[in-house]
């Protein structure tokens, strides 16, 4: 079984024109009404381009003319042409417009090239066949460098007032860096200046050099860019920007805000070493060191090895010569001193007081000598006196001590019973004896 669209029956043949055309005995449905807004679109009702196209160029019709400013980077100005095209880029930021003009009205404005600052008078316009945007400016006019040095004058107020030209904000520079962040032009002098004469004083120091447009309309991007990717490197120690000298309008992109902004928010020490020392952009105050020259950024950011090694020397003989003054000094002290007499013979001090010393001592021992023999004398005296009234000694000359058993002395006969025992102490010896009767 073959599936069939119940609204259109299979044939076993090719079909023909004929067979799809529509019935006209059934009346074609209205077409829908296009939404009014937007927002109202749906799936099945959506907006053609047309209708998409003709809002967008009524709504940039309601813009009204405008003065902008920016910076010629495209154009193209044919002869005979009545009309002229070029693209104009923010200063400040990687934007650009296309801008379409007459072509007198180019001319009224005098010489005009890439590059040249301007502003003009526009009106935004939107083609709806080919869905593109342009600016028809209907005057044109180059901003005057005196009008330029007055807005660098401003802005410098402004920064100087946020803070950013600061001296507290600024880093000090190494004193010997191992790698040198240099963004100058390309085969510029500028970076032959600042690589051999950083050399010639410090020949180990090495250099990280981005090569970049230095002066006109891609200058800002291509610096700032180069100074973010040496900012975020760890082994880069300083960094300096340099060129060589030029017209003021040539030096105007050091002093665009947003690449003076970059260089005051860096981490690592920026040197400045725009143009000539009476040339004074921005980047010069918002950097940590301003360098007259490319010249000088190079003797600033390395030692000079000669002097160098000359002050290390200097310095060796310096302290040589102190520690070589200091042992003399004090060899001539110690020299004083032992010339003294107390030191050449230390018993010359001793020998008064040693002599003193025995002679105290002799009569100390004479002293308690003579005490001592005085004390023996009275203790013969006292002993003899002792002896003499001994009982010891009347025993000796024949007495007998008569005792009780008890230790009492005898002293009459009746205190003494018959067979009583009595204890007869003599001089030498005793004995027991017992009373008869």
């Amino acid at each position: 079984m073959t599936d069939q669209n119940p609204e259109v029956p299979a044939h076993d043949s090719p079909a023909t024109a004929d067979e799809f055309a529509p019935d006209s005995s059934v009346p074609a449905p209205a077409p829908a009404r296009p939404a009014e807004r937007a927002g109202d679109t749906t799936k099945d009702n959506p907006w053609p381009v047309r209708l998409l196209s003709q809002k967008i160029a009524q709504y940039i019709d309601r813009m009204v003319p405008l003065w902008i400013e920016g910076q010629v980077v495209q154009l193209n100005r044919r002869p005979g042409a009545g009309m002229a095209f070029l693209t104009l880029r923010d200063t400040d930021q990687d934007m650009s417009l296309p801008v379409s003009i007459y072509a007198n009205a180019l001319s009224a404005a005098g010489p005009l090239s890439e590059g040249a600052h301007v502003v003009a008078h526009v009106k935004p316009t939107f083609w709806t066949k080919r869905g593109s945007f342009q600016l028809q400016a209907r005057e044109i006019a180059q901003v005057g460098l005196g009008e330029l040095l007055a807005r660098i004058e401003q802005l410098k107020s402004q920064l100087a007032a946020e803070g950013l030209f600061d001296d507290s904000r600024k880093k000090p520079l190494p004193f010997l860096p191992a790698r040198v962040g240099l963004i100058c032009g390309r085969e510029s002098e500028a970076l032959h200046d600042v690589v051999v004469n950083a050399s010639n004083r410090w020949p180990e120091v090495q250099f990280e050099i981005r090569e970049v447009a230095v002066q006109g309309v891609h200058a800002v991007a291509q610096v700032s860019a180069a100074l973010a990717e040496l900012d975020a490197r760890d082994d880069i120690d300083v960094i300096v920007i340099a060129r060589g000298g030029g017209a003021v309008e040539d030096l105007l992109p050091f002093s665009n805000e947003s690449l003076v902004r970059a260089v005051a928010a860096a981490r690592t020490p920026i040197v400045s070493a725009i143009g000539h020392e009476r040339d004074t952009p921005l980047i010069d105050f918002a950097a940590d060191f301003r360098a007259s020259t490319p010249t000088d950024a190079a003797k600033r950011i390395v030692p000079n090895v000669v002097e160098e090694r000359a002050g290390v020397a200097n310095a060796l003989g310096r302290i040589r010569g102190a520690i070589e003054s200091r042992v003399i000094r004090e060899s001539n002290g110690l020299a004083q001193l032992v010339s003294r007499p107390v030191l050449a013979n230390p018993m010359a001090l001793i020998a008064p007081h040693e002599v003193a010393l025995g002679q105290q001592t002799e009569r100390l021992r004479n002293s308690l000598d003579r005490q001592v023999m005085r004390l023996e004398l009275e203790l013969h005296r006292l002993s003899a006196q002792v002896g003499a009234l001994s009982p010891r000694a009347t025993l000796e000359r024949g007495y007998a001590v008569v005792q009780d058993l008890s230790g009492h002395v005898v002293t009459t006969a009746e205190s003494v019973a018959p067979g009583q025992e009595v204890s007869v102490r003599l001089y030498e010896g005793s004995f027991t004896a017992t009373r008869n009767s």
